[in-house]
């Protein structure tokens, strides 16, 4: 017989509560791996945007597969202007590419936005930090000649 307990999400068909429960448990932990891993991406997109919104808006943008502002601003919870304003700006700094959408019914959301690749993003950051560090070791004295040099591969596995 098919019974369920609503409090403990426990189900039983015949002989194989046990085995439910078990898969019930490993969704759940496989979901909360899942979102503790992508809140830890967002948190280090955050340091390298030194922005949590943004974090929000790139990381949506690369989890779905091209997205109107209005659906980024419904996935990301922020406030559709703060969506406008930072793809915008984010679109100007080359962290994400849009393509205009072909309708004679666009209204006010003529884009489809998308993320670029992350490794162009972590190209950015490394020039970035290259630049601060080459800034700071100009502070040496000039018979050191120190020059810092940051990359970021890709590898082949």
């Amino acid at each position: 017989s098919f019974r369920q307990r609503q409090n403990n999400k426990l189900f039983k068909f015949k002989n194989s509560h046990v085995f439910i429960e078990i898969n019930f448990i490993n969704l759940w932990l496989v979901e909360m791996k899942s979102n503790v891993r992508i809140k830890r991406i967002e948190n280090a997109l955050a340091e390298i945007f030194k922005s949590e919104a943004e974090s929000k808006i790139y990381l949506f943008l690369y989890l779905s597969n091209g997205v109107r502002s209005s659906e980024i601003a419904q996935g990301t919870e922020l406030h559709p202007s703060t969506v406008r304003e930072l793809l915008a700006k984010m679109y100007r700094e080359g962290l994400i590419y849009r393509e205009k959408i072909k309708s004679e019914q666009t209204g006010k959301n003529p884009y489809i936005y998308y993320a670029v690749s992350p490794l162009k993003i972590l190209k950015m950051f490394a020039r970035k930090i290259e630049g601060k560090m080459n800034s700071i070791a100009k502070l040496v004295e000039e018979r050191d000649c120190i020059k810092i040099k940051v990359e970021v591969e890709k590898r082949i596995t």
